[in-house]
């Protein structure tokens, strides 16, 4: 890694490269690996103010862990990223220490500050967060624990059916 980089760990639809690497997000993130970040639990209850669904997050959980991947990022793509998950309004950004092989490695990721235990994702929202954990071979039973969270379909069918076109297109 170079001084004009960071590294991110993702967990939720930032796992999925081409999300991550949008134009108005992070073009420059280059996936490390898989990475564990232990003494969390995965949590769809973050308030998404753009569309009312719930959003990943991780929690405090004592025995328990959440697997993601480890992006370096250019630092010059900071402030793009802190803009698109809503840095200072929904997420804080925190440094965490995430197992990636056999090393200890800081990293910067954001955690949610409004939150909900009610909300559900999109149907949409969880494929991406399935389609980064496939995408980097997270293990089958980490997969299926993702594929078996309760969500909705968004009303919006545009809007569904532009995230689903992102997830297709890789699969093409």
């Amino acid at each position: 890694m170079s001084a004009d980089s960071y590294l991110y760990f993702a967990y939720g639809s930032n796992m999925f490269t081409p999300w991550l690497c949008q134009p108005a997000r992070c073009p420059s993130a280059r996936a490390v690996g898989a990475a564990e970040l232990r003494g969390h639990e995965l949590r769809w209850h973050k308030h998404s103010k753009k569309d009312g669904s719930g959003k990943c997050d991780i929690s405090v959980a004592p025995n328990a862990s959440v697997l993601g991947v480890l992006y370096e990022i250019a630092a010059s793509e900071k402030a793009s990223l802190d803009r698109a998950e809503g840095k200072g309004f929904g997420y804080d950004e925190i440094e965490v220490e995430v197992l990636s092989g056999t090393n200890l490695v800081r990293a910067v990721t954001y955690q949610a500050t409004n939150t909900d235990p009610a909300l559900r994702p999109y149907t949409w929202y969880r494929a991406l967060v399935i389609a980064g954990a496939k995408e980097h071979g997270l293990p089958a039973p980490y997969i299926a624990g993702l594929e078996s969270v309760p969500a909705d379909e968004d009303s919006d069918r545009a809007r569904h059916d532009q995230y689903m076109a992102l997830i297709e297109g890789v699969r093409a």
